[in-house]
This record gives C-alpha cells, sequence and structure tokens, in this order.
C-alpha cells in the first residue's frame, strides 16, 4: 500500500511517474511538526531494527548511527566521516519491528539523523515546506522496494556491450596513448570493449569540440576503432567556458540558456576551462537545445558517453576569488598569528562549491525565477535527462551507453550512475559493493565503482581484487587519476592473472545480462542484502560483507590486503565456485561458516542448492562472445 502526503506546493521533480491522490501532511502518520520553515518527522527504533537505502551514501548496508544529508555533493574523499556524495537519493527502508519505506520527493536539503543523535530515534530534517512524502507499506523489504520501483518508471537499459571491460584514465591525451592501451591490452590477450576519453579530448576543455592536434580527422579515427570492436567514451561537462567565438557559448547566450544572478545577469564559475556558465537544465527549451549538442560526437560515430562535474562543481566563482586574492593582499607582509594564517587558509580553502555561489543562481522555471537552493539536487539529474531525451528520440532505446555523476530519483530511466571520486583504498572494495543493492533500490541498475581507485596509487592485489567484484558489477570500468599509478590491467607483473579475472567478466556477460534486464522488467533489485532473502537468520541480517545477486547466487569479494582468502557465511547450502579464466572449480559446502582459499585470480561465487547459471566462451570483445553455447555450473 502505498500513501501520498503533500506539503504545499512541490516542485514537480518527475521523479515518481504514478499518480496518486495526495493527503494532507497534517495526516502522515509519523511525529511531526512543520515550523521555522522546516518540516521534522521522526519514528522510534528499536535495537534490532535496519535501516536501508539512500541509494549513493558513505558508510553501510544498513545506514543506522550516522547522519546523511541529500545535498549533491563534489567531494573526492569518501571517507566514513562524510554525510554526502554525488547524489539524493531521498529512499529508506525500515525493517524489523516495523516495515515500511519512505520517499521524500523534495529537491533540495534533507537531513537524516538516523539514530546517531538519539540512538532510538530517527530524525528526518526536510530543508522547506513543499514537498511530496510516499509511505509504502508490505509485508517484506523486498516488496516495499519493488513497489517503489514500480511508481518511479523503469530502469535504463544500456547497450549490450556496455557490460564489456572498460579502461578509463585522467586521461589518454592522444590517438596514440588511445591506440597503445588497445594495443596493449590485445597483446595481453585481456578483453576490452571501451576506452574512455577523460578532458583532455577537447579543445581546452571545451564541451562538444575535439583537439585536432591530438586526434586528427577524429570521426575516420573513431570509426576505426569501432572497427577494432572499440567503443570510445568522451566525458562531457556541466560547465560550458565562457568564450567569444565558441559555439555552444555564443548559442547559450544569444537565447538566455544559461543560469542567472538575481539582477538577471549570467551566473559565472570557474571550472575546468576557466570561467564558465551553467545551462538552466530545469527549462525543457534548454534541455532540448542541449541535448542535440551531443549530435556533434554521435555524428562522428560516438555511442557512449559520460556526464561530469554536474552537482555542479565549482572551482570558485569570480566574486569569491577576488574576495580571497584582496584579503591576501591586505596581508601582504603582516606578521601571521594562528587566527590570521588559518583565516586566509580558509578564505581558498573555501573557495569550491561554495553554499554563498549556489545561492547566487538562478533558473527559470514556468517564466518565473527559482533559486537554485531550492532544486539543488535536480541539476546534474536534469543534465543526463537531457542527453536521455535526445538520445531515445534520435537513436530509440538501448542504443547509446550514458552514465552520470550527479543524481536524483527519476534519472535513474535515462541514464546508469557511477560512484564518484573514490581511492585506491581496501575500504573502498567494500564501500563499492555496499552501495550497489541502495543504489538498485532507487531505481540505479548500471552502476559501479573506479575499479582499482579513482585516486592515490594503486598496489597490484588491490586492482585484482577490486576487479574480482567488478566482475559481477554491471559497470566494470578501471579509471585512475592524473599523477597516480598507471592501473590498466597490462601494466603489471604476469599480466595472465588479470586476463583470468576479466575473461571470468566475459564468461558471466549471458546471466549478469539476463539477471539485468529481469531486475529492470520486473523492478526488482539486482543485489540484494542477504536479510531480504533471509530474513530471519540474523547473521544474514548482520552481514555487511555479502551480498545475493539474481535469484541463484551471492557473492564475497576479498576484501582485505595479504589475504589469501576470507571467512563467509552461508545462510543455507550452497555451491562454492572458483572461477578463473576458462577454468571453474565447484565445491558443495552445508550452511554455516566457512573460509575459503581465493587466489589472486581466481573469483570466488556462490550458487544456491538446486540453481544453475549460464557461462560461455570467453572473447576478446562481447560483439565474439556465442551467447548461443553455453554450459551451466551450479
Amino acid at each position: 500500500m502505498i500513501t501520498k502526503f503533500t506539503s504545499g506546493k512541490p516542485f514537480d521533480t518527475g521523479a515518481v511517474t504514478a499518480a496518486f491522490p495526495s493527503k494532507a501532511i497534517a495526516d502522515f502518520p509519523f511525529e511531526h511538526a512543520l515550523a521555522d520553515g522546516k518540516f521534522r518527522l521522526s519514528f522510534p527504533l528499536e535495537q534490532s531494527d535496519i535501516l536501508y537505502g539512500l541509494g549513493e551514501a558513505p558508510r553501510g548496508i544498513n545506514k543506522r548511527g550516522w547522519v546523511y544529508e541529500s545535498w549533491c555533493s563534489d567531494d573526492p574523499f569518501h571517507t566514513e566521516t562524510k554525510q554526502s556524495l554525488y547524489a539524493a537519493h531521498n529512499f529508506i527502508l525500515l525493517s524489523g519491528s516495523q516495515t515500511f519505506g519512505l520517499f521524500i520527493d523534495f529537491p533540495a536539503r534533507i537531513r537524516w539523523d538516523l539514530g546517531y543523535t538519539v540512538q532510538s530515534l530517527a530524525e528526518i530534517t526536510v530543508d522547506g515546506a513543499d514537498f511530496d512524502i510516499y509511505l509504502i507499506k508490505a509485508e517484506t523489504p523486498r516488496e516495499i522496494a519493488r513497489a517503489f520501483r514500480e511508481i518511479i518508471g523503469k530502469s535504463y537499459i544500456p547497450p549490450l556491450w556496455a557490460f564489456g571491460y572498460q579502461q578509463s584514465r585522467w586521461s589518454y591525451h592522444n590517438a596514440e596513448a588511445v591506440d597503445n592501451v588497445v594495443k596493449s591490452y590485445d597483446e595481453a590477450q585481456i578483453p576490452l570493449d571501451c576506452v574512455y576519453l577523460d578532458i583532455d579530448y577537447m579543445e581546452r576543455y571545451k564541451d562538444f569540440t575535439v583537439n585536432e592536434e591530438a586526434f586528427p580527422d577524429f570521426q575516420n579515427y573513431v570509426q576505426k576503432k569501432r572497427e577494432q570492436g572499440i567503443h570510445l567514451i568522451p566525458i562531457i561537462d556541466a560547465g560550458v567556458k565562457k568564450e567569444d567565438g565558441y559555439r555552444v557559448y555564443e548559442e547559450g547566450r544569444a537565447k538566455g540558456y544559461f543560469c542567472k544572478t538575481a539582477d538577471g545577469s549570467q551566473f559565472e564559475a570557474g571550472v575546468w576551462p576557466g570561467v564558465c556558465a551553467f545551462p538552466d537544465f530545469l527549462n525543457p527549451e534548454v534541455r532540448q537545445w542541449f541535448g542535440r549538442q551531443y549530435k556533434f560526437l554521435t555524428d562522428m560515430g560516438i555511442d557512449g558517453f559520460w556526464n561530469d562535474m554536474n552537482e555542479p562543481a565549482l572551482f570558485y566563482s569570480v566574486e569569491g576569488l577576488n574576495k580571497a586574492l584582496d584579503k591576501a593582499a591586505d596581508l601582504r607582509g603582516e606578521n601571521l598569528d594562528l587566527s590570521g594564517f588559518f583565516g586566509l587558509k580558509d578564505a581558498f580553502m573555501g573557495l569550491s562549491n561554495a553554499h554563498e555561489d549556489y545561492a547566487r543562481i538562478y533558473h527559470t522555471v514556468d517564466g518565473k525565477q527559482m533559486n537554485h537552493l531550492r532544486v539543488h539536487n535536480l541539476y546534474g539529474a536534469s543534465m543526463t535527462k537531457a542527453a536521455g531525451e535526445y538520445f531515445e528520440s534520435e537513436f530509440g532505446r538501448e542504443k547509446i551507453l550514458m552514465f552520470s555523476r550527479a543524481s536524483y530519483i527519476g534519472a535513474h530511466r535515462s541514464s546508469g550512475i557511477w560512484f564518484g571520486d573514490n581511492h585506491s583504498w581496501w575500504s573502498h572494495i567494500l564501500l563499492d559493493l555496499k552501495m550497489l543493492p541502495a543504489a538498485n533500490m532507487c531505481g540505479f541498475l548500471y552502476c559501479g565503482a573506479d575499479l582499482g581507485g579513482f585516486n592515490e596509487n594503486a598496489t597490484r592485489d588491490l586492482v585484482l581484487r577490486f576487479l574480482a567484484l567488478g566482475v559481477f558489477t554491471p559497470l566494470m570500468r578501471n579509471h585512475a587519476a592524473l599523477g597516480t599509478r598507471d592501473q590498466e590491467a597490462y601494466r603489471f607483473e604476469n599480466p595472465q592473472d588479470f586476463r583470468d579475472v576479466i575473461q571470468v567478466r566475459y564468461r558471466l556477460i549471458p546471466y549478469l545480462y539476463q539477471t539485468f534486464r529481469k531486475a529492470s522488467d520486473e523492478n526488482d533489485l539486482m543485489f540484494r542484502p542477504l536479510s531480504f532473502d533471509y530474513p530471519g537468520d540474523n547473521i544474514a541480517r548482520e552481514c555487511e560483507t555479502q551480498l545475493m545477486l539474481g535469484e541463484e547466487c551471492m557473492i564475497a569479494p576479498v576484501y582485505e590486503q595479504n589475504a589469501a582468502g576470507r571467512t563467509v557465511y552461508l545462510p543455507e547450502d550452497m555451491t562454492f565456485v572458483k572461477l578463473s579464466g576458462d577454468r571453474v572449480e565447484t565445491q558443495p559446502l552445508a550452511k554455516g561458516l566457512h573460509y575459503v582459499g581465493v587466489a589472486l585470480n581466481e573469483v570466488p561465487l556462490f550458487i544456491k542448492k538446486g540453481k544453475k547459471i549460464p557461462l560461455c566462451r570467453p572473447a576478446m570483445r562481447t560483439r565474439d562472445l556465442d551467447l548461443e553455447q553455453l554450459e551451466y555450473i551450479g
């Protein structure tokens, strides 16, 4: 049963596709109050209660015991201390003394105190008075998650080749660098389907341009890569460089398509290219215009994109930068004490993504100005919607790969997501795992983390263990930052181990793709907490390092350095399977705790008793897979 409660005049986010009659917020059955322009609701938590959800968020599968914020944030340090990441996925699900789900459809800040201030109390603060709350009740958490998925619409499905292995780096600066990546993977006989083009493929970081010196005759180059079975995936950023003569900027300025300030002047802030303007994606006319810009690249044969920096990320505003520079000038020659030095430091450290800069942004909605703070969490989702609307109208569904950094519920219908700028930390293997079911609950099935970690220097064993989890995530992309150690699979000693792991992915594509499609078609989850399937099992309810995959499997990655295996809990009898290249080893195991050995070139998988899954022969490209000749293991 789903009940909608409405307060004030909510902004239409487009998150919910089903129509519901509204009840007044005064009838909301939990303790609540509307005061000082904010709505607060609370409900008690019993000791055994578990809280799931919030999509892409820090910490565990069970979200109890911390404070989270729905506020799309450009933050590359995904530590336990953080309260928000790049997305705002306002859905939680309680399992225990009560069983219900809550979706708060509100595009600005929400604070979720889930037993942090008071362990026995969840307190949620909506930073406004205009919103919808959907209360979902059913017998089980899985039924609640499915009911929520049904009202927000079907999940985006990418083309089949997007399930192949993908290699990225900031940056492959020119065609020669890309050619070397493809050649090196081929020589090592490691499968590969995609190579990414980060910001340096552009002409001075300008969207919808190509650096012709680095990539001469780009259209012909794209075609040659496609003949090799390689898809090139360029990045698109939200900020449009302010530059006279630059077509995209000139068009947007002439038509008034960029965000404004309160006095009607163009809002400007610095990002990669320097000072940029920002398309007003909340305006349908602007979305249509911006979506058509992708034609510049699709006409050249590009069929995949990743949208970035769309929280939006702001390095500085002109006003903020000048203020900091003035402060520095005033202090020149001064003997800075503690407060003086840290005051100066804070002036520059606080330049990026400053609240006061977001507060200066205005959108045009139905002909009226609306402050950005009221709709911040829709910006990136609306950028991706612009692309998705164009791709579907021009090419149809399931033809273009698209995923985004920032997102809001509803964007799952037009794109996937990746989990942003993680680190080459062992803890981030588990963070990837823990985000998967929560992202699925919010409709994002095509998702995954930067395998090997984006920031910092990766180790060989970390990359292999990361890849062994990434074998199962729909997006399997290795990505690393500028200045970090090269972490392409062929770079390390004995690349045969990497071949063994990545070949397993290609063998599993028939199973993963059919499981993905089934989850989309049936508004279900591809990845589930163990407690969804074994609610009466206390060990399963507390498990944070294993997930159910489809109806057949359980995954349990090795996530500790120097470990030759791990302890795994089987909630029922299962077959332990070790996959490596074209090798399959099986061992029946009884319900309970087991230590299982897993070599660096092996992928562990657990198949439920009486179930089987298909494997195909590995190939160098998804296009070369034989999806008819399958063997079944279990």
